[in-house]
């Protein structure tokens, strides 16, 4: 059964535990996921052609490498 949280309870400035959340407050927690819905919708409405997933983890792995590379250097 799903329940719905009243507005102003969601909407509250209550702490967050770190152990069970990213986020210090539920407002900043409420902020982030309309963000992130906000993003999806766009890029599922977005009439722009997909990235092939071999090209997206190609990408990923030269970033993640950069990363890598210049922590390294800062490290030595």
């Amino acid at each position: 059964m799903e329940y719905e949280l009243d507005v102003s309870y969601r909407l509250r400035m209550t702490k967050l535990n770190p152990i069970e959340s990213e986020f210090a407050t539920t407002e900043e927690a409420a902020a982030y996921d309309a963000w992130f819905r906000a993003e999806v919708e766009a890029a599922m409405a977005s009439n722009e052609p997909g990235i092939p997933h071999d090209e997206a983890m190609a990408r990923m792995q030269a970033i993640i490498d950069r990363r890598k590379s210049s922590d390294s250097r800062k490290i030595a």
